[in-house]
């Protein structure tokens, strides 16, 4: 048996608003490794979510790493107010700037690791170009904006940016966010992800079935 040991990032846009401290801390507890971020202005996508005041304020009830996935346009405004508030990894689209090759050196010299996320007709030529700089590639397996949705099968999509990824010879996450249960995480992982994104997946039930609910995602372990 595989050693390999996925990461799981549940995303606490499905969490319960109205005690997302205490929801960070349960979904930490039952074995959260990322809690990632959604951000999203209304404008980019279309809904809206939260700001860096709220990061700022979740901060301090984990140490997990804070996996900020910023759906915002323009996006450079925003970066050092998202780094402030404490996020570990700073996610953008290249579609949310004029410069993507800039935006990365910008989290980069905020101390910060900086992700690039492609929408699903978001060609993996964009990102061909600043391969040296990028921690984590978060390919979105839904159209994003909301929760819930159904997952698109871009696998040969996650393949090819794995394949990529080892010519680097460089340590950087795949990530998959969109439609992830514990069926589709399979197909993922065996396409060449180590990061999937959980909403639904991850918070569904209550909390006394988070730690049963990351396990299932993760492959039953």
């Amino acid at each position: 048996m595989s050693a390999f040991r996925p990461l799981i990032a549940p995303s606490i846009l499905s969490a319960d608003f109205s005690k997302l401290g205490h929801e960070v801390r349960a979904i930490d507890e039952a074995g959260a490794d990322y809690i990632h971020i959604d951000v999203m202005d209304g404008h980019f996508v279309p809904n809206l979510t939260i700001g860096p005041a709220v990061v700022k304020a979740l901060r301090p009830h984990t140490s997990k790493i804070f996996d900020v996935h910023l759906m915002i346009s323009p996006v450079d405004l925003f970066l050092k107010d998202f780094a402030d508030a404490g996020a570990d990894i700073i996610t953008v689209h290249p579609e949310a700037g004029p410069h993507l090759h800039r935006t990365l050196q910008t989290i980069k010299s905020l101390g910060k690791k900086a992700g690039v996320s492609l929408n699903p007709a978001t060609p993996l030529s964009a990102i061909a170009h600043v391969m040296d700089m990028v921690d984590l590639i978060l390919i979105m397996t839904v159209n994003p904006g909301f929760g819930g949705q159904s997952f698109i099968p871009l696998l040969d999509k996650i393949s090819e940016a794995r394949r990529m990824i080892a010519a680097t010879g460089r340590q950087i996450d795949l990530e998959i966010d969109g439609g992830v249960t514990p069926v589709t995480a399979k197909d993922a992982l065996a396409a060449g992800a180590n990061v999937l994104v959980a909403g639904t997946a991850a918070f569904k039930g209550g909390e006394t079935q988070y730690a049963d609910n990351i396990r299932a995602i993760r492959g039953g372990e």
